[in-house]
């Protein structure tokens, strides 16, 4: 992601616009990307981890004697961004975890640190980042510091101490470093392996009745200052020398490849060095001590191993993964035109893993289910999951590791680009499934949902903006990462994808602007680039472009699902946007248009007759279309007559366009769900899930009202055409169908027809479940599990939940541990879900990782949902303290509790909760509160203005 003497990624596109959101620094410290010698150069629903207090930690070793931060005086060391007067260059750094608690129960590790940095700047303060560390005391001080060059004097350290808010260690000098000289500064310091998910953590699991410890990395964004020591941001680069000491019979990973290990003499203990590192940021740096088995395969010179659990290697669950990282690698060293720039890639699964994954260079982390495939119980979206993440990971192997962005201010670019490539990595190795379709659903339609709140915000933000360690984690959602994706797969489109590959490929092989050359003469562009992608980059939000088509009038306005919010946050663009538009008339493709203006009248998109216009082909534009009535009411006769007229993808746009559309009070509601009447008709998978997507507003809304039976009726009898395809398809069941799409639909068409309560469905979820319980052999296809079991699981009673309960305890293939604990939410039981909200803080019931998506999971459920709201108001500050007020996973939680609040007394309740918890705080939750009461506050009126409406309409 990030890096010092590296330039921007935003050079990548300035190479294509001369985007300026951050400044080039050249390309010092980049390593050489020429393409390998003899085989061998040495070297994203998705990140999460936790920027934990810095007070307390073990107590090991002795306590140090300097000023507490109460005591210290003002001064650098309370600013959260680095001076510039000290430049790491390389670390030589051991490590000794313990996988066996102390006499105090705690689990420890002990390091030993030597840092060499060239002062740029002189100076008498060394600031490097520390955080729950103890130090040894070094001459009454918590460090040493030594010269490079025998000829000069390191000064004397006059006063030493840790700075707990900005994680400082802090030493001040009795003399000023030399400009241009190097130093070393030694440290031997403890910290806790604690099971907090981050920085130098450790996983638990069980493995034939006996606890297994892993002692394993998360230090993206800013916790690698936990483990060790350091310069922990991502502009300072430098080369790291790692030795891990540990157990005899445990294998020790990092970054570079093993050098040597060899026994030590007189214990236990083995000491492994790896090989130096390529120069690099500390957020990727990992090192991980297991009992773990691996499975390798070489492709080109490049080393690939998965490593898991022993019986999950021997069960098989690594092959999937292992197979597929070759091409995928491949395609992207050809998609670069660069060489993979290391000698390995090292992917590993963990127990517990507050990310998906993450991208650390040549040791990839995983949670379980990311990267382990088990082909009797893993279902068609766990495998397309793992398929997807591993791309998403290797793609940053180069475009955020080997060139890094300088702070965390742009990490957009770094995900969004992951996010992007991640579905063109993924098509390669899976050709047949059709992936690149599926960005617009699970990250196009994803993000308008936020992004269309007053609340929401620009994808670059200003540097100055972004200081504290809760700042950046707030980066990490689904603004940077979907908005990022959409946002850079629509300038690969207007640019064509060669033109966009072809600066993205001179901008690594070149590292600095005036060297990419591009010629762009190729497309026809209103304006330049970069004035282009400023309208998407510097402002938040994304515009409604309305077309009329007996005018030709076609006009953009700053898209609000609650148009009375009031937008705060000043934009340069005054909230237009440079907008290209790809379109169809009555099936025919034309040629694109621009949208440059407010208004503009374009005469090429009038209709008359029966003509038709159609908008934004394929999603490929980061917006959403209107058009005049009765253009509407062709294209909703055309749905009716012959709906594959209009493109598959656009089928599923104008659902999601005209339900969102109305939500906004520019069309009325009927109008959207007038679009779901050709669904009897529809057996394609995107337009059925963006309908069903926009039916969950719908059902949070009436779910507790009278609308809920008249809806249920609808659906029922729209579903009914669909279940009754797919029991053809399959042989009544039997088979499974072929197609990746149809897969998925299948896992719709039964979802749907329980939910509203069709009785054939409903039998058989409970026939096979229930076959299940009674022989112990699961019936049920994993593509069907999630669905059945919470089918069956909602029907039944306590008997059920305490079946799934047991085998979720004894599932060893972590995606069925997955469906089982979703599953386990759909009780209809209050009792049985309060248990359930109980057990979600207990880390030896329901894993640290699993403790707020399962609590969101329960939020889901009607029943749940109240149960969950007042279980996190009550228990808020046990589980911001103990889940880490930095967890990624915490916006998701306040979302998931509050988006079915649609009444003035759940709006005062989610008031109150800010107000109560405001000195606690929301970490990166902060934002999602402000937006949760938006939304809360939107639902409202919506419910007001519309639930009459839509009574009528689902009773007519």
């Amino acid at each position: 992601m990030k890096g010092r003497g590296v330039p921007p990624g935003l050079l990548w596109i300035a190479t294509l616009c001369a985007l300026t959101t951050v400044e080039a620094l050249g390309k010092a410290s980049v390593p050489n990307i020429s393409p390998r010698q003899d085989g061998s150069q040495e070297e994203k629903a998705k990140n999460n981890n936790q920027v934990l207090p810095t007070d307390g930690g073990p107590t090991s070793k002795p306590p140090n004697t300097t000023p507490s931060p109460s005591t210290s005086p003002s001064g650098p060391w309370d600013n959260y961004r680095l001076p510039k007067s000290l430049v790491p260059i390389n670390y030589n750094l051991t490590l000794w975890p313990r996988l066996t608690p102390d006499e105090n129960g705690q689990y420890i590790f002990t390091g030993l640190s030597i840092v060499e940095f060239e002062c740029v700047e002189e100076t008498d303060l060394i600031l490097i980042h520390s955080n729950k560390l103890n130090y040894t005391l070094k001459n009454d001080h918590l460090a040493e510091l030594t010269s490079v060059n025998s000829g000069v004097r390191a000064p004397s350290i006059k006063s030493s101490w840790l700075q707990s808010v900005t994680q400082y260690l802090v030493l001040q000098l009795d003399g000023k470093l030399i400009k241009g000289h190097r130093y070393h500064l030694y440290t031997d310091f403890t910290g806790e392996l604690a099971d907090d998910l981050g920085g130098f953590y450790r996983s638990e699991y069980f493995e034939d009745g006996v606890k297994k410890v892993v002692a394993t990395t998360q230090m993206q964004p800013t916790d690698a200052r936990k483990a060790f020591p350091c310069f922990d941001e991502p502009a300072m680069k430098a080369i790291f020398h790692i030795t891990l000491i540990h157990d005899k019979g445990t294998v020790a990973l990092s970054n570079g490849e093993e050098k040597e290990s060899s026994v030590i003499e007189g214990q236990d203990l083995l000491k492994t060095a790896f090989k130096p590192t390529e120069k690099m940021s500390t957020y990727l740096l990992a090192f991980i001590v297991s009992d773990y088995t691996f499975i390798n395969n070489t492709v080109d010179g490049v080393l690939i191993r998965i490593f898991a659990r022993k019986p999950a290697i021997d069960a098989g669950q690594g092959e999937y993964a292992l197979n597929k990282t070759g091409p995928i690698l491949k395609f992207f060293e050809e998609y670069y035109n660069s060489s993979y720039p290391l000698p390995k890639s090292d992917q590993i699964a963990l127990p517990d893993f507050n990310a998906g994954a993450m991208e650390n260079w040549g040791l990839i982390t995983y949670r379980e289910t990311a990267l382990l495939y088990d082909k009797d119980s893993s279902s068609n979206s766990n495998k397309e999951r793992i398929a997807t993440i591993i791309a998403h990971e290797l793609a940053h192997m180069w475009f955020g590791n080997l060139v890094t962005l300088r702070w965390w201010n742009d990490l957009w670019l770094n995900e969004g680009f992951a996010s992007y490539v991640e579905y063109l990595g993924a098509a390669h190795a899976e050709p047949n499934w059709n992936l690149t379709d599926l960005i617009v659903l699970s990250d196009v339609h994803r993000v308008f949902a936020v992004d269309a709140l007053a609340s929401s915000h620009p994808l670059s933000s200003k540097e100055e903006d972004i200081q504290k360690p809760a700042q950046i984690s707030e980066l990490f959602d689904a603004i940077s990462y979907s908005k990022g994706a959409a946002v850079l797969r629509m300038l690969s489109d207007f640019l064509t994808e060669d033109v966009f590959t072809m600066g993205l490929r001179t901008y690594l092989a070149e590292f600095a602007f005036e060297n990419a050359a591009v010629d762009l003469s190729v497309t026809k562009l209103p304006d330049t680039v970069e004035k282009i992608m400023n309208t998407w980059v510097l402002q938040m939000g994304f515009p409604v472009v309305t077309i009329n088509t007996q005018t030709g009038l076609v006009s953009q306005e700053h898209f609000l699902l609650d148009p009375d919010s009031n937008v705060t946050t000043e934009s340069p663009f005054n909230y237009e946007w440079i907008v290209p538009i790809k379109w169809m008339k009555t099936g025919i493709i034309k040629e694109p248009q621009w949208l440059k203006v407010k208004s503009s009248t374009i005469d090429a998109m009038k209709a008359s007759g029966t003509e038709w216009v159609l908008a934004n082909l394929n999603v490929v534009g980061y917006y959403r279309v209107n058009y005049d009535e009765g253009n509407w009411n062709k294209l909703l006769n055309c749905l009716m007559a012959d709906h594959k007229l209009i493109p598959v993808i656009n089928r599923a746009q104008l659902v999601d366009d005209a339900f969102n559309l109305a939500r906004a009070k520019i069309i009325p509601t009927v109008w959207a769900l007038n679009t779901t009447k050709y669904l009897n008709k529809e057996t394609e998978y995107m337009p059925w899930k963006s309908a069903l997507n926009n039916l969950d507003f719908f059902y949070l809304m009436f779910d507790r009202s009278e609308v809920y039976g008249p809806m249920q009726n609808y659906l029922r009898k729209q579903v009914t055409p669909l279940f009754q395809y797919y029991k053809n398809m399959t042989g009544n069941w039997r088979d499974v169908p072929d197609g990746h799409m149809d897969q998925y639909n299948q896992v719709n068409a039964i979802s749907l027809a329980c939910r509203t309560g069709l009785e054939e469905c409903q039998n058989l979820t409970k026939t096979w479940f229930n076959q299940w319980m009674d022989t112990k052999m699961n019936p049920i296809h994993p593509n069907l599990r999630s669905t059945v079991y919470c089918n069956a699981i909602a029907a039944g009673d306590a008997k059920e939940w305490e079946f799934a309960w047991d085998e979720f305890q004894n599932a060893t293939i972590a995606s069925e541990a997955e469906k089982l604990r979703s599953a386990l939410a759909c009780t209809n039981q209050p009792w049985l879900l309060n248990r359930y909200l109980e057990y979600t803080l207990m880390p030896n019931l329901i894993r640290k990782q699993d403790a707020t998506s399962t609590i969101v999971y329960i939020a889901n459920n009607v029943v749940g949902q109240s149960l969950a709201w007042d279980f996190v108001r009550a228990r808020w500050s046990y589980i911001f303290k103990e889940y880490g007020g930095g967890s990624f996973s915490f916006s998701n939680l306040i979302n998931g509790v509050t988006k079915r609040f649609s009444t003035e007394f759940e709006l005062q309740q989610l008031k109150q909760f800010k107000a109560d918890n405001s000195e606690i705080g929301f970490g990166s939750g902060t934002l999602a509160v402000d937006q949760s009461i938006e939304r809360t506050m939107s639902n409202i009126k919506w419910i007001t203005e519309n639930k009459q409406n839509v009574l009528d309409w689902f009773d007519n």
